[in-house]
């Protein structure tokens, strides 16, 4: 296991001595028109995934690359870096160096600093009510590793660089773990409706900002695509009985389109956030089964603030699962594979650990 990280002697620097923050430049086109099929430049948007990219154009590059972008409408998932040159877009914030420093940042110093800036603004639970704008990041102080009261440069990239081989290493080993697996033949499976499978509840809408938190006991769940979903701890609401823990909740919006996860405690849902309550009782790894394919779905066919899922969800949103002999879905087959999953999913653990 490796030593903890010794920050005792590392310096505050606030990112607003380090970066102006500002807008980066876009289009004024709809989506339809700026994102391609067979588009060359990558297109950052409001998204925590993919590094933000959300589809691809022919337009010109408006920023250069090396360089650091947050969205401004969601939360501090979103804070990535870079690498290639990219067309910006509206709440896509940017952050350019600025001061004696301004020259001094590279590939693996900007990587090292992503983690740090990222790790901090999480810290601070933005979300879409409690939004992480640019004057909110300018403010936020960050340490880092310094040498003669600098940045200490060296220490940053050759750290980055070091955990590149160790992770290159690691990644070649979960790479033959991997092909010694079969590919799972689909060409029998068949697409139901959510509708199909279980009774589609809008939740409770709630708004986490005016929640009590004097005898919390409740889950929160909000559009959020770690910790299953849950934002909070909140009190019971009088007159709103939670939902029961083992249904689904799936996200139709936002940055974190399609996060489903299974409820383990009983909840709540803020907006844009719908329950599935199962129409047959199945497995705690069925439902998990079911939940990794809604989010597959959900994020190859739509797309966040351009195409969500709430016109979809009731009517043409369907997804392919294994079926029986007589038609139906195999819970049966979806809950063993799982558990095969997750004795596979120890194994590369393990794999991990020796980092």
């Amino acid at each position: 296991m490796k030593n903890r990280i010794k920050i005792s002697q590392w310096k505050d620097f606030r990112i607003g001595d380090l970066f102006d923050i500002h807008p980066t430049k876009s289009y004024k086109m709809n989506n339809s028109v700026l994102l391609e099929q067979n588009g060359i430049n990558p297109v950052v948007v409001n998204s925590s995934y993919n590094n933000g990219i959300g589809g691809y154009t022919n337009q010109k590059c408006t920023e250069k690359a090396n360089m650091i972008t947050f969205s401004d409408t969601t939360s501090a998932d979103s804070i990535f870096y870079q690498e290639h040159d990219f067309v910006g877009y509206p709440h896509v914030q940017g952050l350019y160096p600025i001061g004696k420093y301004k020259d001094k940042w590279s590939k693996y110093s900007y990587l090292f600093f992503v983690t740090i800036f990222r790790e901090k603004a999480k810290n601070m639970n933005f979300d879409y009510v409690n939004k992480f704008t640019r004057e909110t990041a300018k403010n936020i102080i960050v340490k880092l590793p310094t040498r003669n009261e600098d940045p200490d440069w060296d220490y940053m990239e050759d750290y980055i660089k070091n955990i590149k081989k160790e992770t290159e290493r690691t990644l070649k080993l979960l790479i033959e773990s991997r092909n010694k697996n079969k590919k799972i033949d689909i060409t029998r499976w068949k697409p139901f409706h959510l509708y199909d499978l279980f009774h589609i509840d809008s939740g409770t809408k709630m708004d986490r900002i005016a929640m009590k938190y004097d005898n919390p006991t409740i889950n929160f769940v909000g559009r959020s695509g770690i910790n299953n979903g849950v934002t909070a701890l909140v009190d019971k609401v009088a007159g709103y009985e939670p939902y029961k823990a083992g249904n689904l909740t799936l996200a139709l919006g936002g940055a974190y389109l399609g996060s489903c996860f299974v409820q383990k405690s009983d909840f709540y849902t803020s907006q844009n956030v719908i329950v599935l309550i199962p129409k047959e009782n199945m497995s705690f790894e069925t439902k998990e089964f079911i939940c990794s394919v809604i989010f597959k779905e959900g994020n190859m066919h739509y797309k966040a603030f351009i195409d969500e899922l709430n016109r979809h969800i009731k009517t043409d949103f369907s997804i392919k699962l294994p079926i029986t002999d007589d038609g139906k879905p195999d819970y049966k087959y979806m809950e063993n594979y799982m558990i095969s999953l997750i004795k596979k999913a120890k194994n590369k653990y393990e794999c991990l650990k020796q980092l």
